[in-house]
């Protein structure tokens, strides 16, 4: 079977898990946020890696360093919203802190693809 080049990266891994972590988390939000945080956590949770994958199948450095900075930005968005999940009760200090530390490692890993985009855009 073909392996495409997205599926290879690090970061897209460790998206796809976080995607993972955050459908069985908002699994037991309370039915009336169905429409609300859960879906609105799970749609971007589903971007990071879906940009990732988008971007690298972009032709030009320019392309794919949008879509980059579009996954960034939709796990940064994620992280408010696990912050509000915490404020309204619906997840727990130690769950937020959990979280937290793995969008730290795909954000260091989302920038390091970023600026290897950006130099190379720079050297074209």
């Amino acid at each position: 079977m073909f392996v495409y080049s997205f599926e290879e990266l690090d970061v897209w891994q460790l998206s796809r898990e976080f995607t993972n972590d955050i459908y069985n988390l908002t699994s037991k939000y309370p039915k009336s946020e169905l429409f609300g945080l859960t879906n609105q956590m799970r749609r971007a949770a589903v971007s990071v890696s879906s940009n990732i994958a988008e971007g690298v199948s972009r032709k030009t450095n320019k392309e794919k360093a949008r879509f980059t900075s579009i996954s960034f930005g939709s796990i940064i968005e994620i992280l408010n919203q696990l912050i509000i999940s915490r404020d309204l009760g619906f997840i727990t200090e130690l769950e937020l802190s959990e979280l937290r530390s793995k969008i730290e490692g795909i954000t260091h890993k989302i920038n390091n693809l970023y600026n290897a985009q950006i130099k190379d855009n720079t050297s074209q």
